[in-house]
């Protein structure tokens, strides 16, 4: 799938539209990394080693159907998902939403996916293939067990049936499409989910991937349950339930979550009070308005070590990892730095 085909694609409607995209990316039409990231990107995340910082967010291949072809893409890593431990049809269509004008998208998808079975199939047989590429599984719970109370046992059924088949897992606790989930990232109930969690992991790095919405008091509390329960890092940030004055699209008052380009002032602002409060150990892979260069180079500056994009695949295609990866190189190169760790948190 190239760049050219990607645009053409926006023509059709969103959800026919990504499922094309990852059908072609299965079928090979993918772009193709030619040369190797510049040695200045290189970085470590939790202590595995990648290239370089450029990801792909969780959302895109929900059901690890096209992760190496994305890796082949140029991403360095790939986090697939997000699963939940039983199928999930998602919420009502329609259900995503494309806001051109604004270089944004709303999403209220509610963790369509295929369940963990099938993941599990895809992630075996890419084992069995000695796939080899740095790939990462976002966890998500079913709407029911959210419901009832039940979250936590999800994360530790999917924790303990994926271990030894991804680098990472993230749990994801900050999708605002399942009703009663953003109310796990707080006060007692956030540490006996990061208890649960960290009694079910195995050796993976693990990320708690948290809501751009939160307030300046919410920081140092998630921060003492992370450190408390060991949990590897985190994720900063999942889309917005904000909407900016600035939106232009006759779609901005759809419900659900705002992504894209609107999201890049806020979540880096919330990035960068994490590190600030961190301190410069914590891992933290920056998300939310990457869409160039100079937009990962920002996250990079305000504390994050690596960084994921989705919504601006939309509009540019699959060769934005490389474009990104290779402006990225010469944005660090020309202030003077010569790897990345030396440029994270260059901002505070």
């Amino acid at each position: 799938m190239s760049d050219l085909g990607a645009k053409l694609l926006t023509l059709l409607p969103p959800e026919t539209a990504h499922r094309a995209a990852i059908l072609g990316l299965k079928r090979g039409f993918g772009p193709k990394a030619r040369s190797e990231a510049d040695p200045v990107l290189r970085t470590a995340l939790a202590g595995i080693e990648l290239a370089h910082p450029v990801g792909l967010a969780a959302g895109f291949d929900k059901n690890a159907e096209a992760p190496d072809a994305l890796l082949d893409a140029g991403f360095s890593f790939v986090e697939v998902g997000a699963v939940t431990p039983r199928p999930q049809a998602g919420n009502p269509r329609p259900r995503l939403f494309r806001l051109r004008e604004d270089k944004a998208v709303i999403n209220r998808m509610g963790f369509n996916n295929e369940g963990l079975e099938a993941v599990k199939a895809r992630l075996e047989a890419r084992q069995e293939m000695s796939s080899k590429g740095v790939v990462g599984v976002n966890l998500g719970a079913n709407k029911d067990s959210v419901e009832r109370g039940e979250s936590a046992s999800d994360y530790a059924v999917l924790l303990k049936a994926l271990s030894g088949l991804a680098d990472f897992f993230t749990v994801n606790i900050s999708s605002p499409n399942t009703p009663g989930l953003r109310g796990l990232q707080s006060g007692t109930v956030l540490d006996e989910l990061l208890a649960r969690v960290n009694d079910a992991r195995w050796a993976e790095p693990v990320f708690l991937k948290l809501a751009p919405d939160l307030n300046e008091d919410d920081v140092d509390p998630i921060l003492d349950s992370v450190t408390r329960h060991r949990i590897s890092g985190l994720i900063v940030s999942n889309t917005t339930l904000a909407r900016p004055d600035t939106l232009q699209s006759k779609h901005a008052g759809e419900k659900g979550g705002l992504s894209g380009a609107p999201l890049l002032d806020p979540s880096t602002a919330l990035l960068k009070r994490f590190r600030q409060a961190a301190g410069p150990d914590l891992p933290i892979i920056g998300v939310g308005g990457v869409d160039g260069p100079e937009a990962a180079y920002a996250k990079i500056r305000a504390g994050a070590n690596a960084m994921q994009l989705y919504t601006a695949l939309i509009y540019q295609g699959p060769g934005l990892a490389l474009r990104i990866r290779e402006g990225l190189a010469d944005l660090m190169k020309a202030d003077g730095f010569e790897r990345l760790a030396d440029a994270v948190g260059a901002d505070l």
